[in-house]
């Protein structure tokens, strides 16, 4: 049997921020908190959760790996509106004018993509 993906974990010097806003943005909620770690998932208890982690150390370069959103049940004009308002910033990482996506950054600037097709733009293209 191939692997599973079960947690993902973040660092941060504002643990509470980072998971506190990621919570926001997919509607899940905290599950565990430990001194240095906050974990956090899907009301439904499914996989992956996300462990946002402690560190000493802010970030310094772009990430090489990020998470790719789509909106859901929203245009994607409006989950961009929502996310910005939730915190996250534009982030230029060198991707061209012509892209699809755009590019943001949480509140300690770790890069994440807000697809331009929403879910149900996907799901009616099946």
């Amino acid at each position: 049997m191939p692997s599973q993906l079960a947690v993902i974990a973040i660092d941060a010097i504002q643990p509470q921020v980072v998971a506190d806003f990621w919570c926001a943005v997919l509607g899940w909620h905290v599950v565990d908190e430990d001194t240095d770690i906050i974990s956090i998932g899907p009301h439904d208890s499914s996989w992956p959760s996300i462990d946002v982690i402690a560190v000493p150390e802010g970030k310094t370069v772009k990430n090489r790996l990020h998470f790719d959103l789509r909106a859901d049940g929203v245009s994607t004009s409006e989950e961009l509106q929502r996310l910005l308002a939730l915190g996250a910033r534009r982030t230029d990482v060198g991707q061209g004018r012509d892209v699809s996506w755009v590019v943001l950054s949480d509140p300690e600037g770790n890069e994440f993509c807000l697809l331009s097709r929403s879910v149900q733009d996907v799901e009616d293209e099946k």
